[in-house]
């Protein structure tokens, strides 16, 4: 397995996430429930941990994509983008909505979530298919 590619691709992915959760930060953060401060920022955003932990479930989801590509016919950056979008809009946006729908969370959460995984993993294909 290429590393680096892996690395690379999993840093673009958290940017990914860190422009899509800065964009719909309001909605999500109206929709998720969870604890604001008095910026209403959730209280425990900038919390070191929690960034490094999801830095870590990205780049296991760049590493899985990067083994099922090699194991499949995956050789373009086309082909990449196609099988990260298909990734992530048919594997973990349906399991986002799951857990969304059993934890009777508002819907939109469902479009926030989901739409970042099917965005960031097709984007992440693409960046695996550059190296």
């Amino acid at each position: 397995m290429d590393y680096l590619a892996v690395i690379v691709t999993a840093a673009v992915g958290f940017a990914i996430g860190a422009l899509w959760y800065g964009i719909f930060a309001r909605p999500w953060v109206a929709a998720s429930g969870v604890p604001t401060d008095e910026k209403g920022a959730p209280r425990d955003g900038a919390n070191p941990v929690t960034w490094a932990s999801a830095y870590l479930c990205i780049l296991l989801v760049a590493g899985m994509m990067r083994h099922v590509f090699n194991m499949s016919a995956v050789v373009s950056v086309n082909d990449g983008v196609v099988a990260g979008l298909g990734i992530g809009l048919f594997f973990i946006a349906p399991w986002v909505a799951l857990n969304i729908l059993f934890a009777q969370r508002p819907k939109v959460l469902i479009l926030i979530d989901g739409g970042y995984a099917a965005i960031a993993c097709a984007i992440m294909g693409g960046v695996l298919m550059l190296f």
